[in-house]
């Protein structure tokens, strides 16, 4: 009973009192003798109270102090007829309201966020794009958007999109997608076949169980060239298609090259950051800091978050945040050995990320040259690679 009247009491208001007296004691006996409800009481010093008490039980608070010589003084005023009473006077904050409310409820019928969802790893490049294009666009009225029409034209349009949906939860459209695996080209075993090259390299092992070598250990092979032909003749047979079956190896070569400057400007972050504001209603921003950065050198990083009322209901208004990171150039000076070190340690990296397996490395060639203001780095890595495809015989 007791939690039902405190809730009616933030309905119908209540206020936050101060007690203060030496008979604190026989004041709150009293209270509870006339079944006066006080909630949240904290006890100061032994000689000060704090309470909440709903206003109609606040008059009779004011006897009891009176009979037990205490002071009562109201602190703080909750609830719903002090809210009212505050704005009852400011005509224009209700007209701003009965204005949000009739916007809210004429936005509903429009589209404000459009989420996309990729089932799977990676990503659908271009889709955003192509999904306007299709008719789905923020602002547009949702009964004008035909979903089966724009499923239907992205579809045709894209081969790497094997199921797509759309649906409609308040002013949110979540756009489903389900990416289509890149199939390998299927190359039957009774298919006839050529084995070829996908590198250019020197041949160091040729192992042809089906078919017929056309190179040997220590040949020079360009990308494309025929390693095993997919044909074979028999003592007492003409040549007959096959499908070749075979091993080939081959020592290939990655290369790249780099310039290390002795004297380099970098730039570095200091820490500073500034940040700026701006809303954007529909298409229409309004920027509140209108002046330039004060730093000189910075990265310019922006959010955009689009305001909405529950998880689905957007409006079409969003605040975007402006981060400016402020950086500071400084300049690094290498020696021959330092900047020489420094290229073949950024090279290592970019070709280790090319190579598919790093043990298959058989040397490391390093080559440099150098000039009066740079080092020029030329990294080689000599690999050991199956370089054998299959390729169908067209007959």
């Amino acid at each position: 009973m007791a939690i039902a009247k405190i809730i009616l009491s933030y309905i119908l208001g209540y206020v936050r009192v101060t007690i203060e007296g030496y008979y604190i004691e026989r004041f709150i006996n009293i209270c509870n003798t006339k079944k006066i409800l006080m909630w949240n009481l904290k006890r100061d010093r032994g000689v000060k109270v704090y309470a909440n008490i709903g206003i109609k039980d606040f008059r009779k608070l004011i006897e009891i102090s009176k009979k037990t010589q205490c002071k009562v003084k109201i602190t703080k005023k909750r609830g719903l007829p002090f809210i009212l009473n505050r704005y009852r006077k400011r005509k224009m904050f209700a007209v701003l309201l009965i204005i949000l409310i009739l916007l809210i409820i004429l936005s509903s019928n429009y589209i404000w966020n459009i989420e996309i969802q990729v089932e799977g790893e990676g990503e659908v490049i271009g889709i955003e794009q192509q999904i306007k294009e299709a008719g789905l666009v923020v602002g547009k009225k949702k009964t004008e958007i035909e979903a089966k029409e724009i499923i239907n034209k992205i579809r045709l349009e894209r081969a790497d999109i094997s199921w797509m949906g759309i649906e409609m939860k308040g002013t949110n459209v979540i756009v489903k997608l389900v990416k289509s695996e890149e199939a390998p080209q299927l190359i039957d075993e009774n298919d006839y076949t050529n084995i070829v090259a996908n590198k250019n390299g020197v041949i160091t092992k040729i192992t042809a169980q089906n078919g017929t070598a056309k190179v040997s250990v220590g040949d020079v092979v360009q990308k494309g060239m025929i390693l095993i032909e997919g044909t074979m003749v028999g003592k007492y047979t003409e040549a007959r298609y096959v499908h070749s079956i075979g091993e080939v190896e081959a020592k290939v070569w990655y290369t790249k090259s780099k310039k290390i400057y002795y004297n380099e400007e970098k730039e570095q972050k200091t820490g500073k950051e500034e940040r700026k504001y701006r809303i954007k209603i529909n298409n229409f921003e309004i920027n509140f800091n209108k002046r330039l950065s004060k730093f000189k050198i910075y990265d310019k990083i922006e959010e955009e978050k689009k305001i909405k009322i529950f998880s689905n209901l957007y409006l079409p208004i969003s605040i975007i945040k402006t981060t400016n990171q402020e950086k500071e150039i400084y300049k690094k000076t290498y020696t021959k050995e330092e900047a020489k070190n420094l290229g073949i340690e950024e090279l290592r990296k970019e070709l280790e990320e090319e190579i598919d397996n790093t043990e298959n490395i058989v040397e490391e060639i390093i080559n440099t040259k150098e000039e009066k203001e740079y080092i020029e780095v030329n990294l080689t890595y000599e690999v050991v690679e199956n370089i054998g495809t299959d390729e169908k015989i067209e007959i």
